[in-house]
């Protein structure tokens, strides 16, 4: 949400502020792993100190709250009596009619976020008439009724098998369970379907038409019926993961079915690798790939042509290779000679970060007391604007700690920050160019685009599915294809 309404920003801002239409984007990425990283060492337990900026509640859109135990506050008038550990049920008298159900669900909804949600339930003691049960229900289901005997409600019952989803009569589904069998219910967002297992193999699925959360649920409905849960805090005896990897294969399968021109794939990481000034790769890739493609002819992409990725290639390679080995003052004084306009206002955002930077890497180098001299005289313009406060505070706060890269401003040490800055310097270089009409083109290449719009298309598809299913990560498909 923060980068769509940056973008939003950024559409109604002229060329004429083309410096600070850049170099705003890339400190807003400052900012977004500036309160990513302090919330993450919030949650260690380390306190954070005074003078660092309250940080907002991370937003990451995939964290939810997952079920942890079973609900003691909702009552099902006495025929479920839920043990000190919250994760087991008993039913505690004689059934005298259907109604004397014992029925618990869980502390919170099933997170729909994601691929795949699963628990299980263990059948300690079947008793007297084996009428345990396992299923989802909704919000403000009727305690004192069989899951799945209600609307917007699903159970898989152990004593004949059935599978009940939304009216009294059930439906042939799989075999009975009783005492010492494991079951399972899961959710499967990608096929929007439920499915439940005994004993670690599936025993079958069905298509979820209720489009709001669902509460794992279990039930109870004879004499000495005991049934244990478990929401992952123990080892499953379904393996999910192996569940997970092929609901991915399948995906994947579909996915390699489309026909896509081997020199489409190829123009696309030639740009990248033209638009991010990797000139020495791209030689490399150019080499290798010539006795494998046909020629290709590049076309102009919203107004960006070849012509404008190269330009400045070299300069702008050497730019890069300065930033990411922590040459800074060096790359400076190359943009002085080669891109004077660049930084010819000391008070610019392209300065701020380029200063900032220089600070990191004295400390990061132990060079202590030249960084705080540095910092005296360089930060002090810029937290005057006061635009600038929270992040001259966090390159602050590295000569705070004793060991500042376990902090919660380390962030600031690793490679991915001089990246922020070499990315911006590189966009900066690009819209000096006179032949770009849209500086907001020279911030991202053509795979970058590519990668948002998939992304933004995964979102959308959750939208369809209720705000359902999990969103677009490349980091979780490259680590993935490691794996594999």
């Amino acid at each position: 949400m923060e980068e769509a309404s940056l973008s939003l920003s950024l559409s109604t801002t002229t060329n004429t502020n083309t410096n600070d239409l850049i170099a705003t984007y890339y400190l807003q990425q400052w900012r977004l792993k500036s309160k990513s990283s302090a919330a993450k060492f919030e949650s260690m337990g380390f306190p954070e100190p005074q003078f660092l900026t309250q940080i907002d509640e991370d937003e990451e859109d995939d964290k939810e709250e997952l079920p942890t135990e079973l609900d003691t506050l909702n009552s099902s008038g006495g025929f479920s009596i839920v043990g000190p550990d919250k994760l087991s049920v008993r039913y505690p008298s004689v059934n005298l009619h259907g109604h004397d159900v014992g029925v618990v669900q869980a502390n919170r909804p099933a997170p729909s976020k994601r691929l795949v949600y699963y628990f299980e339930m263990y059948v300690e003691n079947a008793g007297a008439k084996g009428q345990v049960a396992i299923g989802f229900t909704t919000p403000g289901f009727r305690l004192r009724r069989q899951p799945g005997w209600e609307s917007n409600s699903y159970g898989y019952h152990g004593d004949n098998g059935l599978l009940y989803r939304g009216q009294g009569k059930g439906e042939t589904f799989g075999p009975v369970y009783s005492t010492g069998d494991t079951v399972g219910g899961g959710i499967n967002y990608a096929s929007q379907e439920l499915f439940f297992t005994k004993n670690g193999a599936v025993v079958g699925a069905v298509f979820k038409d209720v489009k709001g959360p669902l509460f794992p649920t279990v039930a109870v409905h004879s004499q000495h019926e005991v049934v244990n849960v478990n929401f992952g805090k123990k080892p499953f005896v379904f393996d999910l993961k192996a569940y997970e990897a092929q609901e991915r294969a399948k995906q994947n399968s579909t996915i390699e079915k489309l026909s896509i021109p081997q020199n489409a794939s190829y123009g696309i990481v030639r740009s990248y690798l033209q638009h991010y000034g990797y000139e020495d790769t791209l030689k490399t890739f150019d080499f290798e790939s010539r006795s494998t493609l046909p020629p290709i002819s590049f076309v102009q992409e919203n107004g960006f042509t070849e012509d404008m990725n190269t330009y400045s290639l070299n300069q702008r390679k050497v730019l890069r290779q300065l930033i990411r080995s922590g040459q800074i003052g060096d790359a400076i004084g190359k943009l002085k000679e080669w891109f004077p306009q660049i930084v010819q206002d000391g008070a610019s955002a392209i300065c701020f970060l380029l200063h900032c930077q220089n600070f990191i890497e004295l400390v990061r180098v132990g060079k202590l007391e030249e960084a705080v001299l540095y910092g005296r005289t360089e930060f002090e313009k810029f937290y005057k604007l006061g635009d600038y406060a929270d992040l001259v505070k966090d390159c602050a706060a590295l000569l705070a700690y004793e060991l500042p890269q376990k902090s919660s401003v380390g962030y600031l040490l690793g490679d991915s920050q001089r990246e922020i800055i070499a990315d911006a310097v590189n966009a900066m270089v690009l819209s000096t160019n006179p032949s770009v009409k849209d500086s907001r083109e020279c911030l991202h290449s053509r795979l970058d685009r590519l990668l948002r719009q998939l992304s933004a298309c995964f979102l959308e598809k959750r939208s369809l599915n209720g705000d359902q299913g999990e969103g677009f990560h490349l980091h979780r498909i490259l680590n993935s294809g490691r794996k594999g």
